[in-house]
C-alpha cells in the first residue's frame, strides 16, 4: 500500500524587489507565503521525525503528506522563513554546510551564484573563463573551448545554455586546482573583496541554527564543503561526512536517525554504504518526484522545486502544471 511524501527543496527565500541582487535565483518571501497558504490548504505538512518512523513501516503518514526541507543555511531561514514555519506551527527541515557557518567564507556555489546575480552579462563571464582557460590549457592539458562550450552549455531545467555553461565549468568541468582560484576571482571582481563580510550576511550563525532546533526545527547534514560527493573518493567522502556529523553535535543534533541532504544531488552506490554504515536514517536527492517510502530506497528520497507547487492559494489545483516562477534549483 502507497505511503506517499512530497518533499518540497527551498533555497534561498527573501525579499527580492528593491534588494542589491533582484537578480538572484531565488523565491520572492511574498510568494513563499502564498505557497504556504497552497500547502496548508492542499496538503497536510509533516515531521521529519514523522517521515523517519513512516520510512521503517513504524507509522503512516496522512494522505497528502508534505515535508519542508531548505538547503545551505542561509540567514533568509532565520530571519524570514522560521517566523513563518512557527506562526503556522509547521516544521522545516535545514541543511547548512559546515565550513560556510564555521570558517565565514562563501561557498563555491554561491560564490557563482552571486557573480550570476551581479547583473553582469553572461557572454562576459563566458569570456572571462575562456581567457582563463586559454592562459592554462597546457599547464592542465585542457581541451578547446569549444568542446567545453558544447558538453556543459546544454539548457537545463530553468537555466538559458550559456548559464549552464557557466555554472557546469565552474562546479565541475575545469581541474579542481584551476576551478577555486578562477571562482573566487570572478567573485571578487563583479560581488565584493569582501568574503568575511559577505558570508556573515549570508549564512545563519551557530547561535541562530541552536535557535532552530529550540523552536522545533529539524537540523540535518549538507556535507562539510558542499561538493558534489559522487566525484570524491571513499576517504573524501568520509571526511565530509565525519566533519558535517562533528558540526551538527557540536549544535546539538542527535547522531541517531539522521538525515543527509546531498549537495547538488550527487550522490553514488560508494557513498550510500557509507551512509547505512554511519546510521544515516534518509538521504535527500534532487531527483523530481513524489516519494513512495513503501517503496522508494529511503537514502534516495525525490523531492520537488519550489517552483514545481504554486504559490497562490486560488491559481492552481494540486494537478495542475508546475507554476513559472520561484526556481530553487542549486545547481
Amino acid at each position: 500500500m502507497a505511503n506517499n511524501l512530497t518533499i518540497v527543496m527551498y533555497h534561498y527565500v527573501r525579499p527580492l524587489k528593491g534588494s542589491r541582487y533582484p537578480e538572484l535565483k531565488a523565491l520572492e518571501l511574498d510568494k513563499f507565503r502564498g505557497q504556504l497558504d497552497f500547502i496548508q490548504h492542499h496538503y497536510t505538512a509533516v515531521t521529519m521525525e514523522d517521515v523517519i518512523a513512516a520510512s521503517r513501516d513504524e507509522a503512516r503518514l496522512p494522505e497528502q503528506a508534505i515535508l519542508l526541507t531548505f538547503d545551505d543555511g542561509y540567514r533568509d531561514h532565520y530571519e524570514h522563513v522560521l517566523p513563518l514555519l512557527l506562526e503556522r506551527g509547521m516544521q522545516g527541515s535545514f541543511f547548512p554546510p559546515a565550513c560556510a557557518v564555521r570558517e565565514g567564507r562563501v561557498l563555491d556555489v554561491n560564490k557563482i551564484h552571486f557573480t550570476l546575480a551581479s547583473g553582469t552579462n553572461p557572454q562576459r563571464l563566458i569570456d572571462e573563463i575562456f581567457a582563463e582557460m586559454d592562459a592554462h590549457r597546457k599547464q592542465y592539458g585542457l581541451l578547446s573551448n569549444a568542446e567545453y562550450f558544447a558538453t556543459f552549455s546544454r539548457e537545463s531545467r530553468y537555466d538559458s545554455a550559456k548559464v549552464t555553461f557557466i555554472k557546469r565549468i565552474l562546479q565541475k568541468g575545469l581541474p579542481a586546482a584551476m576551478r577555486g582560484p578562477l571562482i573566487d576571482r570572478l567573485f571578487r571582481q563583479f560581488v565584493t573583496q569582501d568574503e568575511r563580510d559577505f558570508a556573515a550576511e549570508l549564512y545563519m550563525t551557530d547561535t541562530e541554527l541552536r535557535d532552530l532546533l529550540d523552536a522545533g526545527m529539524y537540523i540535518g547534514s549538507h556535507g562539510d564543503q558542499h561538493l558534489w560527493l559522487n566525484t570524491l573518493s571513499g576517504e573524501e567522502q568520509l571526511r565530509e561526512v565525519e566533519t558535517s556529523l562533528a558540526f551538527m553535535a557540536d549544535l546539538g543534533v542527535s547522531q541517531q536517525d539522521w538525515v543527509m541532504c546531498y549537495p547538488y544531488g550527487g550522490y553514488n552506490d560508494a557513498l550510500l554504504s557509507l551512509l547505512r554504515k554511519k546510521g544515516c536514517a534518509l538521504g535527500l536527492t534532487v531527483d523530481v518526484g513524489v516519494a513512495d517510502l513503501a517503496i522508494t530506497d529511503p537514502l534516495c528520497l525525490p523531492r520537488l522545486d519550489t517552483n514545481d507547487l504554486p504559490s497562490s492559494l486560488d491559481v492552481y489545483s494540486v494537478d495542475s502544471e508546475p507554476a513559472s516562477d520561484g526556481h530553487q534549483l542549486e545547481a
